[in-house]
């Protein structure tokens, strides 16, 4: 048992070496460096970009999404009450897919504005908090559901006794992973 002991945590540490970031190259281009644009929100999450190249991005204290006009350089309001949005990603069809975590909801909403409630609970109970979603090819999406209380929640009652990732597919059905690999990892093969 002590000898299974130490090759799994031999086997993890090789795993480890031979992972790396996904991102391969420089992030920035020779002399180009990064540039506060704003520093007027109160805290940002979730940035994501449309098919036009504009970054949204959520002010979740003031239940605002923004998005940045690279065409302009400026930052202009898309919505206000937003469900306390988190993360964001946007669809094949472009519209914003949003982690709206005041009462644990998955919402679409398209350029025009209109709302849908993708997602409002799960099994019957209302999720902890949506954080961060990303959408896949077959148009379904993942979503992570952990649980970082808000001062600004008010009468939030935590139902869902665990933090995990979900799977919602294109239908709307979804499912909870039992297994979560980071994303942001990618091992050599």
């Amino acid at each position: 048992m002590k000898n299974l002991f130490k090759m799994t945590w031999v086997g993890l540490v090789l795993v480890l070496l031979n992972c790396q970031s996904v991102n391969y190259t420089r992030m920035f281009y020779h002399d180009v460096m990064p540039e506060k644009i704003s520093d007027r929100f109160g805290f940002t999450e979730g940035p994501s970009s449309d098919k036009e190249g504009n970054v949204y991005f959520t002010d979740q204290p003031n239940d605002k999404i923004y998005y940045w006009d690279w065409k302009t350089n400026e930052i202009r309001e898309f919505l206000s009450k937003t469900g306390r949005a988190n993360g964001t990603h946007f669809d094949q069809d472009d519209n914003l897919i949003t982690c709206s975590d005041d009462q644990g909801e998955i919402w679409k909403i398209s350029k025009d504005k209109k709302i849908q409630i993708l997602l409002k609970g799960f099994e019957g109970k209302r999720l902890n908090g949506p954080n961060d979603v990303w959408g896949d090819s077959s148009g379904g999406m993942y979503f992570t559901d952990p649980l970082y209380k808000r001062d600004y929640w008010i009468d939030f009652k935590q139902e869902i006794p665990h933090k995990s990732l979900y799977y919602r597919n294109k239908e709307g059905k979804v499912k909870k992973n039992r297994y979560f690999y980071p994303a942001q990892w990618h091992c050599r093969k």
